[in-house]
This record gives structure tokens, sequence and C-alpha cells, in this order.
């Protein structure tokens, strides 16, 4: 077939597939056998061309190779085995050869299929070749002339490439019939995964691949010529690849690589108002249906995934609620309990899971927002304001910012946002989680494991704090958290002073074990999935409740095991009136204006945080294919917080991590092996809106667990969720696997793409620059300023013009964009 693609083949007669080479005859006995008869193992596995516009790698084996070529021009020896000892013996004997322990024998025994076995000579094959291929109408035509054979011994210490050009056309057998050139690249096994022997061949066999080359080569008469012809080949390839010789695009069309133009953003964009929504309407209106019917109508049904992923989901969601819940009660004193926290969590995840174009996100009430309420509490003490007023009116402006940002498509500049910028916030979030278990479990002890007369105290300092006697702003924000965690109820309070000690000791220790043993049942039963035990369905459903599982299992534990000892229990105040408008007309217009601007700032959160989260959910590894609407969602959003504040409910925007492992625990996942790297990677997800709306349901009815038996559940489990959910979190950022790059054997990096495009320091300047911007959001995001916390939005938004005009200065713009490439 005329200008077809050209593929790489590897043979390897060795491992995997099974195929007799003699017929053994049915009646013979087995110690009749015929002499020389046995069994040979080939295997055929295809190889992608060499990118030399992106694999670094490709220039690297090259220079390499020139820099102690090892080159024969005129071999005039016929056999296969004498033209390889020749090549052998060239590279042992070369000036600079370090291989002192090298054996020629060992080596050629390793190159062929008979090393070691008993029918030694008999089967003299090798073992490890690359060919090229030509795909005809009849079948796989064999490029003849070049062989490059490939070799692993533990005996190198380094990699050797060594070229021979035969003086005449040799026949060596089927497929070999009239070779010209023999490559031979010989490594250590324990190689990083881009400077293999396999990668390095594939560098060779793809220049070969070129008859022309070929016949270029043919014409050199001396090494300085065979070097200038590999340059210049190497400089075809790499213009090919770059999509710049049309002429050439016959070679190989499959590795032309052609870079994406991102268009800026312009003025246009932003026009006509509501052109984004519109867009979002037709595009996910048509499969609404279907979000209610697929996996439960057809052949491939799912319920019992949407089962598990729902109770995932309701205790992921509701012991945030609670905490936040508990801690908001103290901020507000009372203004804002954890009934109303659970009311709005209900109501407003129920609304969005019916309307939303990405049911897959998850609304919840995060941190952030609660030191906005905080602050917000701090204001109306200051200048006596009524705070229900203060809250609805903050609120009902950062919903009027936000219904402008999705009227005006302002969702577009979150495409500016990289996926090395989406992973450094979402790394942050991680680590606040990390951080706030910590921080509960230290003052646990510090409470707790203290002396008893600060034991006796605590309780009233922390009421003081709350106060606001004598204490700072941050000092009191801190307090209450602290207080909204650990405080016990009164009547728990022990009498004994000596007892209270000897209590309090037990109780931190417990605290500690309760929470790390959560984080150890949840998360081994979450990788239960890659055990060999029970059935792989059993196995799934363990993994897909490994979350409720440890939850209910320690604060059984917790209650029952050891009811002895006083466990931290969130604070529970039932509401006078659930349902209460605040009253809008009581607020002068001054305040309203400041209102305004509290609402600006947070809308600007709400805006970067909803975008964001949406976008890791819609990530293109997680193969959604119904489209998104981040400009419906935002003004969806906008809706549902402006009814939140009118009843002085909390506010709830998308939340990470909860929204990307909720789009994992819908999604079907298959293991593969490449270079001997396990990874997992999505086949499909189950876009559905029945989990979430079985989840806001059931958030809902647990109004009638309270305050028992939702008290039962003690906060060191809730530390333990939250390290669940951070550890988890993590499995994916590709940031996170750069850091831990840094403690690996340069043979144990996997092969992904970066690695394979981006030199390795190029890669560790780039991911200590992530790490410094990871810094700065931290400076930021964990001041005990609480007004420093507020400006962290635009600390994001900061973010960048530092990608688009910092970076680049530093490292070049086409590894940068590989880095950020999704594969």
């Amino acid at each position: 077939m005329a200008g077809a693609t050209r593929h790489v083949f590897q043979l390897q007669p060795c491992e995997n597939s099974s195929m007799s080479q003699c017929a053994f005859p049915e009646d013979a006995a087995e110690s009749e056998l015929p002499d020389g008869c046995g069994l040979l193992h080939t295997s055929r596995k295809y190889l992608k061309l060499k990118n030399f516009e992106e694999e670094i790698r490709a220039h690297r084996d090259l220079d390499g190779f020139l820099d102690r070529a090892s080159i024969i021009l005129n071999e005039t020896a016929t056999s296969l085995d004498d033209v390889l000892r020749a090549m052998l013996v060239r590279l042992v004997h070369k000036p600079d050869n370090t291989e002192s322990d090298c054996n020629l024998d060992l080596l050629m025994a390793v190159l062929f299929t008979d090393a070691g076995t008993p029918m030694e000579g008999k089967v003299h094959l090798l073992s490890d070749t690359i060919q090229g291929v030509t795909a005809t109408v009849t079948g796989v035509q064999y490029q003849q002339s070049w062989l490059c054979i490939i070799c692993t011994s533990k005996s190198l210490l380094k990699r050797h490439v060594c070229i021979s050009r035969l003086v005449r056309p040799q026949n060596w057998g089927e497929n070999c019939c009239e070779v010209r050139f023999v490559i031979l690249v010989l490594a250590p096994p324990k190689m990083k995964s881009t400077k293999t022997a396999t990668e390095v061949g594939r560098t060779f066999a793809t220049m070969f691949l070129d008859i022309t080359f070929r016949q270029k080569l043919l014409k050199t008469r001396t090494e300085e010529e065979f070097k200038e012809a590999l340059v210049h080949q190497r400089q075809l390839l790499t213009m090919m690849d770059q999509g710049l010789t049309p002429s050439l695009k016959h070679y190989s069309i499959s590795s032309i690589y052609i870079p994406k133009s991102h268009q800026p953003l312009q003025q246009k964009d932003f026009f006509p108002v509501g052109k984004g929504i519109r867009e979002d309407f037709a595009r996910r209106f048509p499969v609404y249906p279907l979000d209610f019917t697929d996996g439960i109508i057809g052949k491939n049904k799912a319920v019992g995934k949407f089962i598990t992923t729902t109770l995932f989901l309701y205790f992921a969601c509701l012991l945030p609620t609670i905490a936040f819940g508990s801690l908001n009660d103290e901020i507000t004193y009372g203004a804002i309990d954890v009934q109303k926290t659970i009311a709005g969590q209900s109501i407003g995840s129920l609304l969005y899971a019916l309307f939303s174009g990405q049911p897959l996100v998850v609304l919840l009430t995060t941190a952030p927002l609660a030191l906005y309420t905080h602050v917000i509490r701090g204001i109306c003490d200051d200048y006596d304001l009524d705070f229900n007023t203060f809250y609805a009116w903050t609120g009902l402006w950062n919903s009027f910012f936000l219904a402008l940002y999705a009227l005006f498509n302002f969702s577009l500049i979150m495409s500016l946002f990289k996926r090395s910028t989406e992973e450094i916030i979402a790394l942050f979030i991680s680590m606040t989680f990390v951080l706030d278990a910590v921080k509960g479990m230290v003052k646990i002890f510090q409470k707790y494991y203290g002396t008893s007369h600060g034991n006796h105290n605590a309780d009233h300092i922390s009421v003081l704090s709350l106060l606001g006697l004598g204490t700072s702003l941050n000092t009191s924000f801190h307090t209450a958290l602290n207080t909204s965690l650990l405080a016990n109820p009164p009547e728990l309070t022990s009498v004994s002073s000596r007892s209270a000690e000897h209590s309090s000791r037990e109780t931190a220790v417990l605290s500690l074990l309760i929470m790390l043993g959560t984080l150890w049942l949840s998360y081994t039963l979450y990788q239960f999935k890659k055990s060999p035990y029970l059935h792989p369905y059993m196995r799934e459903i363990l993994s897909d409740c490994a979350l409720p599982i440890s939850v209910l299992t320690f604060s059984v534990i917790s209650s029952y095991g050891f009811q002895e000892i006083n466990m931290s229990k969130f604070r529970y105040n039932p509401s006078e009136r659930l349902f209460k408008i605040a009253e809008m007309q009581s607020l002068s217009l001054g305040a309203i204006g400041s209102a305004m601007g509290l609402g600006f700032l947070l809308s600007m959160l709400f805006f970067i945080e909803q975008n964001l989260v949406a976008a890791l959910a819609n990530a293109p590894e997680n193969r959604l294919v119904k489209g998104t609407a981040y400009h419906w969602d935002l003004l969806l959003v906008a809706i549902i917080n402006t009814g939140l504040s009118l009843f002085g409910m909390p506010w709830i925007h998308a939340a990470y991590p909860h929204s990307p492992l909720h789009v994992r625990a819908l999604a079907v996942v298959e293991e593969r092996v490449e270079n001997g790297h396990i990874y997992e990677t999505i086949v499909n997800v189950w876009e559905t809106r029945l989990t979430t709306l079985g989840a806001s349901i059931l958030v809902g009815f647990s109004l009638l667990l309270l305050p028992l038996p939702l008290q039962w559940i003690p906060k060191p489990v809730l530390y333990g969720l939250f390290l669940y959910i951070a550890l988890t979190s993590i499995d994916a950022n590709q940031l996170f696997e750069r850091m831990a790059l840094l403690l690996k054997d340069q043979a144990s990096y996997p092969p992904t793409h970066y690695i394979r495009r981006v030199p390795q320091r190029k890669i560790h300047y780039f991911t200590g620059l992530q790490v410094l911007q990871l810094l700065l959001l931290c400076a930021f995001g964990m001041s005990p300023l609480p007004y420093m916390k507020m400006i962290f939005p635009l600390i994001m938004m900061v973010m960048i013009p530092i990608r688009y005009k910092l970076l680049p200065r530093i490292i070049e713009a086409k590894y940068l964009d590989a880095m950020d490439a999704e594969h």
C-alpha cells in the first residue's frame, strides 16, 4: 500500500505467548520426542514512533551516541554472530570504555534465545529486536535492510550503542533477507523509564525507518559524514513533528504533533449578555432526562454503585456540615447553628442537583465561608448592627455580583488557569484539611493532657474569649473554633480533680487513636479493590463504602467501647425558628454600602472556587461526555445563596475535593501497565443526578437525628475524615507526584508525558516554582490574620500573570506547555 503509515514492532521471543516450533507425534511418548524439538515463545508489541519535537530523549540519545560514536562502516563478516561479536569488541575496546568487568561471551549469549537452555545451539534466534513494517493489502511487509537489536545485562554500568554497515546485504533468515545496517543497543536493567534499551532503540529505529535516509548512509565514506547524516535526519524529523513539512506527512501521520493554539480573550467574547448561559442550556438540556435514567434503565445498570456512592456522599457532606455548623454556632452566638447549616446544605444541594448543568459537582459550606461569617459578626459587634440583616445584605450583594459574572460570561477567564495553577490550589485545599485535623488534635492534647488546673479552667477561658473580653478578633476566632470542636457537654464534666486529670489524659490518647484508626480503616478499605481477596464485586462495594464503614465503626467504638471516657462532642443548640427572614430595611445606606464591599470580595471567592472545582471535576482524564455549564451553574449558585442569605443559613459553593471524589466514585476504572508501572485510568463515568439527590435528601432527614444519635459521632472521627479526604484527593495531583520524584530513584520514574518531553532538571525547577506559589497561598490562606485571609481570592488571581509572564522567563514556554498538558 503506497504511502501507508509505518509503525515499529518489538519482537520478543521470550516470555508472553507461546508458539510451537515443531510438531510432536501424538502417539510418541515424552521420552521419544525428536531431537531438537521444543517450544519457542514469541511476542510482538507495537511501539510508537519517537517524536523528535516533544520527546527530549530523542535528541539526548543521539547526542550521547555522537559523543562516543561506535560506527563500523565496512563490516566484511557475513554471519550474524560474527557481526555482533565485532560490534561488542568495538564497544569494549573504546578508549573511554568503563565496562572493565564486561564479558563478551556472556553478552553474546544474552542476545540469543538459546542462552542457558539444554538445547543450546539448536534454536539460535535473536531475543529482542525492533524492525520497521509497512501495512499492505495482503498483510504486513517488513523492512529487511536494517535490524535493531536491544539487550539488557546486569554486568553493564551504562548504555551503549553501536551501528554497523555491512559491505554487502546479508540473508539471516525470515524477515532479514537483505540486511545492510545493524543497530546494537545495550543497557543495564535498572534505568529510568525514558533511558531503557527499548527507548534508545526506538530513537534509532525511528530514524532508520526512512528509506531515503538509509540510502544516504550507504553513500557516506567516513564516520564524520555518517554523523552528519544522522544530525540532518534528526532535523528533518523535528521539523516533521512540528508540522512544518507537509511533504513528509505520508511518512507517519500518527506521529505528527500540531500544538493547540489558544486565542487570547477579547472584549467581544463577553458579549452578548447571557450568551454563555444560552449555550449551556443548548448543550445540557437535550441530555437532561438521561441524568435520571442512565444506570437505571437499559442493559448496563449501576444501581449498586449509585447506592454506595450516595452513602459515601452523605457522610462526606454531613460531617463537615456538622463541624462548620458547630463553628458558626459559636462565632455567631447561635444565629447560625447546626440545624440551620444542615437545612441549608440539604435545600441548596437538592436544588443544585435538580437544576444544575454539572450535577456531579458537590456544594458545601467551607472554612473560608465560616471566616467571612466571623468577620461579619465582628463588624456587627463593633458598629452595633443587626447580624442577620447585615449577613443577608452581604449575601445578596455576593449573589448580585455572581449573576453579573454569569451574564457577562466571566467564566471564560477561568480558561487562563492552567492545569499547574489548578493543582497548586487543589493541593493547598488538601493541605488545609490536614492542617485542620492536626490543629484540632493539638488543641485536644493541650486541653486534656495538661495540668488539672488548666483542665478545669479551659472551658471558662474559651467562654471569655467568645465574649471578646481582652482578646483580638483573630484570637476569638481560633478560640471559637477550638471550643466548638472540643468542648464537652456540661453534664459530663468530672467533679474530682484527680479523676478529671486521669480521664483527660485518656481522652487525649483515645482521641488520637480514634482519628488515626478512622484514617487507617477508611483508606485501607478504599484501597481494598486492588487486593486479591474476595470477589471483585465485593471489593468494589467495600471500597465505595470505605468512609461510611469507618465512621460508623469508630463512632461505635468510641461511644460504646469506651463509655467511661468523655469524648468531645459538637455543640448543639436547637433553633427557635428555622426559617426566619431577615429585616432588610433595618440597615442604613452606609451599612448596606459596607456590605457591598464584603459581598464583592466574597463573590470573587465564589467565582474562583465554583469554576475551579467544576473544571477539576470535568478534567479530560475523567472522560465526561455530557458537556459543561459553567455560566448557568454560577447563576444557579447565586440564586441558591440568595435564599440562604435571606433565611440566615450558611452559604454554599462547589467543594474540593468532594466533587472530584464524587466523580471518581461513579467512575469505571481499569488498571493498565506501561513499562512496568501500574496506573489507573477512567474508562467512563456514570453522569447521574440520583446520587447527589439521594445524599441531599438524607442530609435533610438528618435533622431528625439531632441531637442524638449524631452527637455520638466524636470529633476525632471528623478529623480522621478530613485526613482521609486529603489523602485520597492527592492521588492524581501531578504537583504532588512531581514532588515525590525528588525522593525516588530515576529507575522508578513513571513513563508520564512530562518525563518524556521535559528535561529532568526543568521538571524540578518547575516543581520548585510551584512550591513557592503554594507557599504564597499558604502565607495568605493560613494567615492568623482574618483580614489577610479575606484577600486570598486576589492572591489566586495573581497566579495568572505569574504563570504567563514570570515563569516563561525562567523555563522555556514549550516545556511549560508540556507539563501543563493533560497527556
